[in-house]
């Protein structure tokens, strides 16, 4: 019988860009491919290290100067309601959620443009078109799900979830503009919450929280807030005792970045 070993992923490091987040500044990310029968259990493992899933890769930053961007995910046995988040719950109650495998609509896409549109309409996916949005909504290699949130028959707000060993990873969402009293960007993060709990799941991964950029604000208002820095979780706590400084020994040079990676199979 012939025995073979597991291929180690390959990490890869793309060209500098410019930073979405912070401007005059570049940004680098570190990511691997996602594809084959270890899949599954290689996202697991780097969604616990900060890696994100954009399709069939996973990614986090690893820019050369600057490590403001911190992944952040919310612990949910330390998650307690402020009293505006019971009100956002509680004017939002009407909407009913629907989960689906991940198939891309013209419906969906049509919101996705008024959020755009309205939201983001200089920013990086500005000129996606239909194709590419059922490419970012369809290809997973991962157990997947589409959760759309309506009113009456109109759709109001969606979000691509990936169901992780240990949580729920919020890849993306969008919602709705024209109806901004219902902070539906919020809400869909209030109702994972209560997903997961439904699920018994400890977490909710939410992307990346990063310190001076307005557009991440919103999630260091959910408490039990957690962020990965030097290599481990830890309590978010002041959001003030953060910083997005530069300085040029910020990050390891990517071979110890690589080295210091945890596979599923325990090898580093």
């Amino acid at each position: 019988m012939r025995h073979t070993l597991p291929i180690a992923p390959q990490f890869y490091v793309t060209a500098p860009q410019p930073c979405p987040y912070l401007d005059g500044r570049m940004e680098r990310k570190l990511f691997t491919a996602l594809q084959g029968d270890s899949a599954t259990k290689l996202n697991d493992s780097l969604s616990k290290q900060g890696f994100r899933r954009s399709q069939n890769v996973l990614y986090r930053p690893s820019c050369a100067e600057c490590s403001a961007c911190m992944s952040a995910r919310i612990d949910i046995s330390q998650f307690s309601a402020s009293r505006s988040q019971r009100r956002i719950t509680k004017r939002a109650q009407h909407l009913a959620r629907r989960a689906t495998s991940p198939w891309a609509t013209e419906e969906q896409y049509d919101l996705f443009r008024d959020y755009l549109d309205g939201r983001h309409a200089s920013g990086g996916m500005a000129d996606m078109d239909m194709f590419e949005f059922a490419a970012m909504v369809e290809e997973t290699p991962i157990r997947s799900r589409l959760i759309e949130y309506t009113d009456g028959r109109a759709l109001r707000a969606v979000c691509l979830t990936d169901i992780l060993d240990d949580g729920l990873s919020m890849v993306y969402s969008f919602f709705d503009p024209a109806h901004e009293k219902l902070s539906l960007g919020t809400y869909i993060i209030l109702d994972h919450i209560a997903i997961a709990q439904e699920l018994g799941l400890p977490y909710i991964y939410l992307g990346y929280w990063v310190p001076g950029s307005p557009k991440m604000d919103y999630k260091a208002k959910f408490e039990g807030l957690e962020i990965y820095k030097g290599g481990q979780w830890t309590p978010l706590g002041d959001p003030a005792h953060h910083t997005a400084d530069v300085h040029p020994l910020s990050n390891d040079p990517i071979a110890e970045q690589v080295a210091q990676i945890r596979l599923p199979d325990g090898r580093i």
